[in-house]
């Protein structure tokens, strides 16, 4: 089994020692419930808290008003094939759009297709 790298460094260079990881390189120490929860917390759910992951075809559910562009995205659109990741602003969703170009989007604006 390998070690996870530390959540505060990334070192890769963790060691287990009576229940604890710790990072020699930033003296950091977590437990596995930590790391369970960085690991939830990093799940990202549509609007219906259905789990999304990359390349999933999304649709989305309400009528978004665009910077720059003379008509809203429509309730209904389907976006195909997302990436995830957090892309600055509280939005999580990376994508293009026919007609609109690339976007980025709130997870919970879509549901999955």
């Amino acid at each position: 089994m390998s070690l996870p790298n530390c959540p505060k460094c990334n070192s890769e260079y963790t060691y287990e020692d009576m229940g604890l990881y710790i990072c020699p390189e930033c003296f950091h120490e977590w437990t596995q419930r930590d790391v369970d929860k960085i690991l939830e917390e990093s799940i990202v759910r549509d609007a219906f808290g259905t789990e999304l992951s990359n390349g999933d075809d999304v649709i989305i559910i309400k009528d978004l008003k665009v910077r720059g562009a003379s008509q809203p995205l429509k309730q209904g659109t389907k976006v195909k094939g997302i990436v995830l990741g957090d892309v600055g602003d509280g939005h999580d969703i990376s994508c293009k759009i026919d007609g609109f170009g690339h976007m980025n989007l709130k997870s919970e604006v879509v549901k999955k297709a």
